[in-house]
């Protein structure tokens, strides 16, 4: 682990206040560090010390459950078989010649002796103490994070970790030691490391029944929580609702397992190809979109479909207005869509409301536009303009995905000037999307717009040949 320093390095309380909602947890995420050198200790605000010999699995439930902090040194434990895990004394020689596990955990000296090599141990003498604290309170900048969870909870987490730069989840469990399958293992290998907690744990340190643990490197905690609020937003959160298992799960089971079948209608069996078009807010969709229109590929645009689906006389704006009341018409009866932002803006639940009138329809006549427009042309090359198609978890619909970069500093002026806003303002709109750097993430093409018209239409016309490369391809 390379996480040395005392300074604060993170937001840990946004971090670990939106971790600790998404998941649901009964107790606090465990900032964990170890130090080399003893004195440190009396740094760390509101540091306390036992003041009577204690275990480590005492020390971490007094941290998650007690919200204290902590500190402890080689004197204060009561006995070295967990001191001499975390390299702060040597391993006892009851433990080496297999005394003391045999004693109660397993057969013969022989197979405690095994036991004992099986166990990770940080390296003697590196460290002198340990400190803990409730990572919200941000008290030291930890090397590793402890995360009690249920196995639903834990699920959600691995999930999450694994949505960037995808591993295998290592699960380990050597025994009558879970701190150090869990604390050690991350600590040597720099990833994350799960476990169940021990009898110890259990007897000593109040791990529930239900109870498993994760190390999670300190640096790994973003990518976690990013990986988790894109899951949340894609539906997968705990508590997990039940389908039931006795219902007919068709509506159910999400696209990826039932719905393929309208998945292959909408990217036919012909030569079509479906290029989603997205980007940040003030990127330029629009202007490259139109660039490559003139090349060929006709346009699909979700916010002009959106504003159809909700015209006078629809059955989406009915449902609107039989839900959210007249006060979101104006004068001559059409939709005011700025009151309905307003409302649903900070209103989860009357956002969902929302998107449950329109998205449907919005699908609807945009799987028609589709097939209108290829079975006039099987070979077409379609480009769907969708602001929102990293969000709303749309991009397995489409062949290709192409996103318009503009730096965020770009960003930020080009929306103030464009909707006569502040500086200030235009930051706090784009801190509620998607960064840009994030989508580029997901792109098969990108384009950057930040420079001259020319040197995008270069890209654009690049962009066209690769497109049309490309469903050769699929011809053949």
């Amino acid at each position: 682990m390379k996480e040395k320093s005392m300074e604060i390095k993170r937001d840990w309380e946004r971090i670990v206040r939106r971790m600790e909602q998404l998941m649901r947890l009964k107790s606090f995420p465990v900032a964990f560090k170890m130090l080399e050198n003893r004195e440190d200790l009396s740094k760390i605000p509101f540091m306390r010390r036992p003041g009577h010999k204690i275990t480590l699995c005492q020390m971490i439930t007094l941290v998650r459950n007690f919200d204290w902090t902590v500190g402890i040194d080689l004197d204060d434990f009561m006995n070295p078989t967990c001191p001499s895990i975390l390299g702060l004394t040597k391993v006892p020689e009851a433990n080496l010649d297999g005394t003391f596990r045999s004693i109660v955990w397993v057969k013969t000296r022989k197979d405690a002796r095994k036991y004992e090599e099986s166990i990770p141990r940080l390296p003697l003498g590196k460290y002198e103490a340990v400190a803990m604290a409730p990572l919200a309170y941000k008290p030291f900048e930890p090397d590793i994070v402890l995360i009690y969870a249920n196995p639903a909870q834990m699920m959600l987490l691995i999930n999450s970790l694994q949505f960037e730069d995808y591993e295998v989840m290592q699960f380990f469990c050597v025994g009558e030691s879970s701190c150090s399958d869990a604390i050690v293992r991350c600590y040597l290998t720099g990833k994350p490391s799960l476990t169940i907690p021990c009898y110890g744990e259990r007897r000593y340190g109040h791990a529930q029944d239900e109870d498993m643990v994760m190390a999670v490197p300190a640096g790994m905690m973003e990518k976690a929580l990013r990986g988790m609020e894109t899951l949340y937003r894609r539906g997968i959160r705990y508590p997990i609702s039940f389908a039931g298992a006795e219902q007919d799960l068709t509506d159910a089971f999400p696209l990826s397992y039932g719905g393929l079948k309208r998945l292959e209608s909408l990217r036919g069996n012909d030569n079509r190809l479906l290029l989603g078009v997205t980007g940040g807010i003030a990127s330029g969709k629009t202007t490259v979109a139109n660039m490559l229109e003139e090349l060929g590929p006709p346009i699909i645009d979700f916010d002009l479909i959106a504003r159809k689906v909700v015209e006078p006389g629809t059955p989406a704006l009915r449902e609107i207005v039989e839900y959210f009341g007249r006060q979101v018409l104006q004068e001559d009866g059409a939709l005011n869509r700025k009151a309905v932002s307003d409302i649903v803006f900070r209103d989860f639940e009357k956002r969902k409301k929302l998107e449950s009138f329109t998205h449907p329809r919005i699908h609807e006549e945009f799987e028609r536009q589709v097939r209108e427009i290829a079975g006039k042309n099987p070979d077409v090359v379609i480009q769907v303009v969708i602001p929102l198609l990293i969000e709303l978890n749309l991009q397995y619909m489409f062949h290709k995905i192409l996103v318009v970069y503009i730096p965020m500093e770009e960003q930020v002026k080009r929306l103030a000037e464009r909707d006569g806003i502040t500086v200030e303002e235009a930051a706090n709109i784009l801190k509620s999307q998607l960064p840009i750097d994030e989508k580029v993430g997901y792109a098969d093409f990108v384009i950057h717009n930040e420079k001259s018209p020319e040197d995008t239409r270069k890209q654009v016309r690049e962009l066209w040949e690769k497109l049309q490369e490309i469903q050769g391809g699929k011809s053949r």
